[in-house]
């Protein structure tokens, strides 16, 4: 049973498995080569019905900029643009977040604090065609879109009378038009987002921490797009790079916190996490 931290007590969990306990404690011993990746939506900032709405939680960037300068680098790792979560999470020009690196599209995009600049491939021109009969496709199904800066789109059923049966009842026509364009389909909390194939939070959370030469990785997330990520913690940890995977709980999505290391309370108890961290770093 995965162990949570405790909503009225801020130490630090006891990892329920003997690789979540190895890896807090790589972490804890040598924070300097420690790396910390997060998920947005659901893990920094809470979920909201509008998703343009969503901001990150008010203790997380003074959580993230005691955190930062300790170890070897924080990583946010998000399926929206780059900019969007810089924006929404208010992670430009703050002091002790001068290296925090956004990786965005999941890891098309990256933004870093350094230069406060995005940096982007080619958009793929299925997004285009895919975004032109979504309004066809969706007519009298109470769904929106949610446009993602042209490299992707996200069709909501949150809104609708009965969010769940509009999930299921447009996984399989969103799948055969996001085939049909090149694209594929990343479900999620009452979301399927259609966006090009090739990259994922594993692939990118692998690729920077090989760059930063990390030589632990906590990973927070909250959602299916994040078991990419789960499973490359996996990945480096039989490689013998310690790893802790936390989930960031929520009664909507059940797989991650059956594979986590730590639950904690939703973008609230991710906050106490990491300013515990930093408090014990030193």
């Amino acid at each position: 049973m995965v162990r949570s931290v405790d909503s009225t007590n801020e130490a630090l969990p006891n990892p329920a498995t003997p690789l979540g306990r190895a890896g807090l404690a790589a972490l804890l011993e040598r924070p300097s080569a420690a790396m910390i990746a997060l998920d947005f939506d659901g893990t920094l900032a809470p979920i909201v019905a509008d998703p343009e709405r969503a901001r990150a939680h008010p203790g997380a960037v003074p959580a993230l900029a005691a955190l930062a300068p300790k170890v070897a680098g924080v990583a946010v790792i998000t399926g929206r643009p780059a900019e969007v979560a810089v924006r929404y999470g208010g992670f430009s020009g703050v002091p002790g977040l001068e290296h925090l690196v956004v990786l965005g599209h999941y890891g098309a995009e990256r933004w870093d604090a350094v230069t406060d600049a995005v940096t982007a491939p080619p958009a793929h021109p299925g997004v285009a065609a895919v975004r032109a009969e979504l309004p066809t496709l969706l007519d009298g199904t109470n769904a929106w879109v949610e446009e993602k800066g042209g490299r992707a789109v996200a069709v909501h059923t949150r809104r609708a009378d009965d969010p769940q049966a509009a999930f299921e009842a447009l996984r399989e026509p969103l799948a055969d038009l996001a085939t049909r364009h090149g694209l594929i389909v990343e479900p999620g909390r009452l979301v399927l987002e259609l966006r090009p194939p090739g990259m994922d939070k594993g692939v990118a959370l692998t690729d920077h921490a090989r760059d930063i030469g990390a030589e632990s990785v906590l990973y927070a997330g909250d959602d299916l797009g994040d078991l990419p990520a789960y499973a490359a913690i996996d990945k480096l940890r039989s490689d013998g790079t310690p790893g802790l995977l936390v989930c960031s709980g929520s009664d909507e999505v059940t797989e991650l916190r059956e594979r986590a290391d730590v639950v904690v309370d939703g973008p609230a108890g991710v906050v106490r996490l990491l300013a515990e961290l930093a408090a014990r770093i030193g």
